[in-house]
């Protein structure tokens, strides 16, 4: 008999994925897995879920299962990369349900498997309904150039990058026929075999999406770990802020914006306000370094000479809507609504998808940022001849045309003296979007909000029949 446990849990995680609070009853599970509380998640199954919603940088829902010693525990879990400055999530934790420890049946075997493959892939991407390609995260130095292909090649069959063994035809094959499909690399010496999980927790037979990870049949070969050559060091040495110096800093800044988190929120024992104000100053100011961080590593790659985009055929509105998904919590916590293009408004464009979701996240985060509680923020979309635009409206004090005049310069801040941005973040969006052959304009006046408008190429060859061909790049 299970017993379910009503209400909700809130818990916090960092950039590390230690939980830094937790409500009840995830506490207990945390400290029952053997785990700490603040500490590294020790539930398998949700330090799974907050990685990939960390890397991906996306709101997931799906169901979680844990053992104790004496219960088997299942409970839905929602996971949303914080917005607040910090690198960690947010888990809601709803549905907990607990039932005495079943006998073996030979299902933990199927969820062994996954935990270990979890821990041996060394390549993950996540797939669209169709197995399109959607994001690549790769850890093999062996499968950098397959991960290049994919990022240079949104939304083709991931199929279409790899040899399957046994596949003999390129024509779409169901999915539960790939999971566990032998597969050959150009690049690698190795063997491979692919996982392929729905990303909907019932395995319908037509899910909302998938996560692909490969895992090897044996180590990278010794002769593969060697040091890059000339060629690749010299490319490396143009990027030091992002190669070199960026990843150097980020994980002892994260560890301090960690533990002044732990401290502030007086996780470790009682303290005073005064200190943990203290705390809280050494966390903002840790996460304004890492923002800096990131902002540098952008402009030394926009300002580079054989600096470009890959163009991608894109729904500018399908990304609008992801752009505000992403910052809907930050936008809640100032009573600030955002009107985003409703479900099943398109608007193709030609332009890198990822790129366009950065400016996206940039321009709705300043809006956000400078905009009065209780306001509304609108994000629309609309064909201007050859051009597809994309503009996003506040209700903030505006600018001035002096400032307007500037706003889009590097190092940039209006004069501002607070601790808020580095000023880079408008100067890297209008180089991404001239890249892609488009623009990033203002228009504003003083006292009445401000209205920034990105343009990319329109996509004439989109139609509601069959899909264009992929861009040859």
């Amino acid at each position: 008999m299970s017993a379910a446990t009503p209400g909700r849990a809130i818990a916090l995680t960092d950039g590390g994925d230690c939980l830094l609070r937790a409500d009840e009853p995830l506490a207990s599970l945390q400290l029952q897995c053997g785990g700490e509380l603040p500490g590294k998640i020790a539930i398998p199954a949700l330090l799974e879920t907050v990685r990939k919603a960390r890397r991906y940088q996306l709101r997931l829902a799906r169901g979680i299962s844990a053992l104790t010693p004496s219960e088997a525990i299942s409970a839905w879990v929602e996971v949303e990369p914080r917005v607040d400055g910090d690198e960690g999530c947010e888990i809601s934790l709803k549905t907990w349900q607990t039932a005495p420890l079943p006998a073996d049946d030979g299902n933990s075997h199927e969820y062994d498997r996954e935990q270990i493959d979890n821990e041996l892939a060394e390549f993950a991407a996540v797939l669209d309904h169709d197995q399109n390609v959607l994001v690549v995260s790769c850890r093999a130095d062996d499968l950098a150039a397959l991960a290049a292909r994919m990022e240079d090649a949104p939304g083709k069959r991931w199929t279409s990058f790899v040899d399957v063994a046994g596949l003999e035809h390129r024509q779409p094959v169901h999915w539960r026929l790939l999971d566990g499909a032998r597969l050959m690399v150009e690049g690698s010496e190795r063997s491979w075999r692919a996982a392929l999980r729905p990303r909907n927790e019932d395995r319908a037979e037509t899910p909302d999406g998938f996560e692909l990870l490969l895992v090897a049949d044996e180590p990278l070969p010794p002769s593969l770990s060697q040091e890059p050559d000339d060629a690749l060091a010299a490319t490396q040495r143009k990027h030091i802020i992002g190669q070199e110096i960026a990843p150097a800093l980020r994980q002892p800044i994260s560890r301090i914006i960690a533990n002044a988190e732990t401290i502030r929120a007086k996780l470790a024992g009682p303290l005073s306000d005064d200190y943990a104000r203290y705390a809280s100053d050494i966390a903002s100011a840790g996460q304004l370094l890492l923002d800096l961080l990131e902002d540098l590593s952008d402009l030394e790659v926009v300002e580079a000479e054989d600096f470009s985009t890959a163009p991608d055929r894109i729904d500018l509105a399908a990304v609008a809507r992801q752009a505000a998904g992403i910052l809907a919590v930050r936008a809640r916590e100032k009573a600030i609504a955002l009107d985003a293009p409703r479900h099943g408004e398109t608007l193709p464009a030609v332009a890198e998808f990822r790129r366009v979701l950065q400016i996206l996240i940039n321009l709705i985060g300043n809006a956000i940022r400078y905009s009065p509680a209780n306001s509304q923020i609108w994000i629309r979309v609309e064909q201007t001849g050859e051009m597809a635009s994309l503009v996003v409206a506040d209700q903030g004090p505006g600018l001035s045309a002096e400032q307007a005049a500037v706003v889009f310069d590097k190092f940039e801040r209006l004069g501002r003296s607070d601790e808020g941005g580095s000023g880079l973040g408008l100067y890297i969006s209008r180089r991404l979007a001239r890249a892609m052959n488009g623009d990033l304009t203002v228009e504003s006046a003083a006292g009445q909000g401000a209205r920034f408008t990105l343009t990319v190429p329109f996509d004439s060859e989109a139609s509601d029949g069959e899909p264009p061909p992929p861009l040859d790049t």
